[in-house]
């Protein structure tokens, strides 16, 4: 039997004008996910905990069937944990973005989406420059890497109440910085960034180049190396990970999961949708599960981009579900789960936390004739999971039939 998951980022959306009142998902052209809503099953999950941030890690950690309630202890460890980087006990990781500043106001929570080679020298700068015994940054993919902060637990830096750079872009940073026991600290590696970064020569190109330098580091998400037991050990199934995205990939890591690093998957909106399909379809050669994510829905949201919306939405369900689903409807032992991790609506421009739908064909699946995939077809449905972590004990053991 196949298990395949297939994650379209902040797909879930509100009701727009310019689409006459529908949502991204009713007005692109989904004809896969039309079909897998007209054969399958819709239904509806909460994939972000009553408390909790509505965040990609903390919804798609409750996909793969933790509750974050329980396990979730930041962003930072997540993306140490595919960078390679062993966290000790009381270590403190951070996210760390690349971010573009004007003044008292930060612009650009991207930089521009500055590319790898780029962000990877000023990252190695900002280490030479600010970096110590206690504290070291890695560089990551384009605006998003990481700083570890030994020790950082006894200064209780875990309980810093940080915002994430995407959620304030364009408000002023000096009310946004950092709050808590040591904060200080925190903010002086932000604050002191500016001066080093500002008159890099890959910022003053950039500037050139009318392109927004990343002239700023924003520190956030941050935790401690967490404790979770693997894929294999919760499920019985051996698996992969496939996404651009490093907080995707090593949670992957962190349940034991194959990451897949495809060649061409780069978390915008250029990303390799039929790359990441054909290493999905390889990958269930060897084993059973295999977990699909794809970033360039939320960074279209994120970016209040509704073109850019639509069209990823569209190239996800033509390129990936398409792709997965032509290779296996017409074979019997597989079932494919479709959804976003959260909703990243374009008129507010970052996640919200209500509960998003999901769609799932396959072996057991008794089609209920919905009309479409969409917010408000998925209503019609009495297929609701409140504890979103329940979805995936559902996924893998339906019997309807």
């Amino acid at each position: 039997m196949k298990y395949i998951v297939l994650v379209g980022d902040g797909m879930a959306d509100y009701p727009i004008k310019e689409l006459g009142d529908r949502t991204p998902l009713e007005a692109a052209r989904t004809p896969n996910m039309d079909f897998i809503a007209k054969h399958g099953r819709l239904g509806r999950v909460r994939t972000v905990p009553e408390g909790k941030s509505p965040a990609s890690d903390v919804a798609n950690m409750t996909i793969l069937g933790y509750d974050p309630k329980k396990y979730y202890t930041g962003r930072g460890p997540l993306e140490a944990a595919n960078l390679g980087v062993e966290l000790e006990n009381n270590d403190v990781a951070f996210r760390c973005n690349l971010v573009t500043a004007t003044n008292d106001t930060l612009v650009d929570y991207s930089a521009g989406h500055i590319n790898s080679k780029e962000s990877e020298i000023l990252i190695k700068f900002i280490d030479e420059r600010l970096g110590s015994e206690r504290v070291k940054f890695y560089p990551g993919i384009s605006y998003r890497h990481l700083m570890v902060v030994k020790n950082g637990a006894k200064d209780k830096l875990q309980d810093l109440i940080c915002k994430p750079p995407h959620d304030i872009t364009g408000q002023s940073i000096s009310k946004n910085l950092p709050k808590g026991d040591g904060a200080d600290f925190i903010i002086e590696l932000m604050q002191g960034s500016r001066s080093v970064l500002e008159k890099h020569e890959i910022n003053q190109v950039r500037i050139d180049l009318k392109e927004n330098p990343g002239n700023m580091i924003w520190l956030w998400g941050q935790g401690q190396k967490p404790s979770m037991p693997t894929f294999r050990h919760k499920y019985s199934l051996d698996g992969s990970v496939i996404s651009a995205v490093d907080l995707i990939k090593g949670l992957g890591r962190i349940l034991g999961l194959n990451v897949i690093n495809v060649p061409g998957a780069t978390g915008y909106y250029d990303t390799d949708y039929e790359a990441k399909a054909k290493a999905a379809i390889g990958s269930l050669k060897d084993n059973d599960f295999v977990f699909v994510h794809v970033e360039a829905p939320d960074e279209a949201g994120h970016n209040g981009d509704l073109r850019e919306k639509l069209l990823a939405i569209e190239r996800f369900d033509q390129m990936v579900v398409g792709a997965i689903l032509n290779a296996y409807k017409l074979k019997k032992n597989f079932r494919i789960l479709v959804l976003p991790d959260h909703a990243t609506p374009v008129a507010v421009k970052t996640h919200t936390s209500e509960p998003v739908l999901f769609g799932i064909f396959g072996k057991g699946i008794v089609g209920r004739g919905f009309l479409n995939y969409s917010e408000k077809e998925a209503e019609k449905s009495d297929l609701y999971f409140e504890d979103g972590s329940g979805l995936m004990d559902y996924f893998l053991k339906i019997s309807e039939e």
